[in-house]
């Protein structure tokens, strides 16, 4: 029996074409005598649209696109639950694929929970603290790990006492620094800032993202990614280092131009390598993660790590770290997708052993 596997992709946000790179990758490394798979595009609008199933590659992201279908309601991904006389139809495992908010945020999680459908990657609690950095780097705080300094601000705090907010910048951090959409990954909205005129630019761009932004101190160091794969007992791939050709590892060196050196596995000290799985490890749990998680950490000149942030929804693009990293580890793409969808599959079957009644 193939597995029937719902592909979520797309989606409400400014990361919506990185979503539909990954969904374009994942399929074509699918083993599809293994997988019945349904794509279900979610629009810019927000509309969800289901495709026709798919039974080979698709040569590019056009093809997952189906503006012109009919919207479809969310709760018909489970049609026993909704719909009288509907016996089976629901899907084994959900996958997915949507980066940013409306997606990797916890709100579709929720949504699947509460269908009672497996799906993959971490859950409401996880996702929703991790796409928040501010509440993710205050976890992280409470459980020990070395951070870099930051500051955050909501808007309306920004736009009523600039000033305030730019001199507490320059007094607790100072330059150079990075301002940053809270709830936004891909380098989205990112800026490098140097002085007072960069930092008003940096703000205004970061708030076209979201309602809060965050601002880290600067550091110099190397930029080491590791990915973390399981439920509650995660294990760690080889680490990678990112060498960006320009100032700093934006949207455009990662998705557009491949201006950057991804070095893997990173040359560190063994004593080294065992700290940052180390950190990983808790990073993890710390969130109470499941599935999959990216950790991005600095290591600074004096062998100092500092951890950066988790992506809990890591892209599958051809160039992404995550799937790279597995393969030097000895787990290549189709590989990794089947674990990925197992350990779904244990999660679910793990909750169902809870009692609801008393």
């Amino acid at each position: 029996m193939k597995i029937k596997l719902g592909l979520l992709y797309g989606g409400k946000s400014a990361e919506h074409k990185v979503s539909l790179q990954t969904a374009q990758a994942v399929i074509n490394a699918l083993d599809h005598h293994k997988f019945e798979i349904h794509p279900i595009y979610i629009t810019k609008e927000g509309q969800w649209i289901k495709g026709p199933q798919l039974d080979g590659p698709v040569e590019n992201v056009g093809a997952l696109e189906f503006n012109h279908g009919k919207a479809l309601a969310p709760t018909a991904l489970a049609p026993t639950l909704f719909e009288e006389g509907q016996d089976g139809g629901s899907f084994d495992v959900i996958f997915p694929l949507l980066h940013g908010p409306n997606g990797e945020d916890g709100t579709v999680q929720g949504l699947l929970e509460l269908l009672n459908l497996p799906y993959v990657g971490n859950g409401v609690l996880a996702s929703s603290a991790g796409m928040d950095k501010v509440i993710m780097k205050n976890i992280f705080a409470q459980a020990g790990l070395p951070q870099v300094k930051y500051v955050s601000f909501i808007r309306v705090d920004w736009e009523n006492e600039k000033e305030d907010a730019y001199r507490k910048v320059e007094e607790e951090l100072g330059y150079p620094c990075f301002v940053k959409p809270a709830n936004l990954g891909s380098s989205v909205g990112i800026s490098k800032c140097s002085n007072r005129k960069d930092l008003g630019k940096a703000f205004i761009e970061a708030f076209q993202f979201d309602r809060k932004v965050i601002i880290e101190e600067g550091v110099t160091a190397r930029e080491i990614e590791i990915a973390v794969l399981g439920n509650d007992k995660p294990e760690c791939s080889v680490p990678g280092e990112i060498v960006p050709k320009k100032d700093f590892y934006d949207y455009t060196a990662k998705y557009e131009d491949g201006n950057t050196a991804l070095i893997i596995p990173a040359k560190m000290e063994e004593k080294q390598l065992e700290a940052l799985k180390e950190m990983a490890i808790k990073a993890f749990k710390s969130l109470d993660c499941s599935g999959l998680v990216r950790a991005d950490f600095f290591l600074t000149h004096d062998g100092q790590f500092y951890i950066n942030e988790v992506n809990t929804m890591p892209g599958f693009t051809p160039v992404s770290m995550f799937p790279l990293l597995w393969k030097h580890t000895g787990l290549d793409y189709p590989q990794l997708i089947e674990r990925l969808v197992r350990l779904a599959m244990e999660r679910y079957e793990e909750k169902q052993q809870i009692k609801y009644t008393i």
